[in-house]
């Protein structure tokens, strides 16, 4: 299988990047996948019913949240 990834990073308020999670969060609970804009398409990504959740909290010079899923 040919390996696809998608990054994207970008500078926005704390109630935006909420929202953006709500929207995944909303995306997982109702079609179990998710869709990504890439170039002038959509991904989706097809979530299983059990995932693997990680929280990481880095604390230092900058502060980072990670939250990860993997199956």
């Amino acid at each position: 299988m040919e390996l696809l990834e998608l990054d994207e990073t970008r500078r926005m308020k704390r109630e935006e990047a909420a929202e953006r999670l709500r929207e995944l969060a909303d995306q997982l609970s109702r079609n179990n996948s998710v869709e990504f804009a890439r170039d002038s398409g959509r991904v989706t990504v097809r979530v299983p019913d059990e995932v693997n959740l990680k929280v990481e909290v880095e604390l230092g010079d900058e502060n980072e949240l990670e939250i990860e899923l993997t199956w």
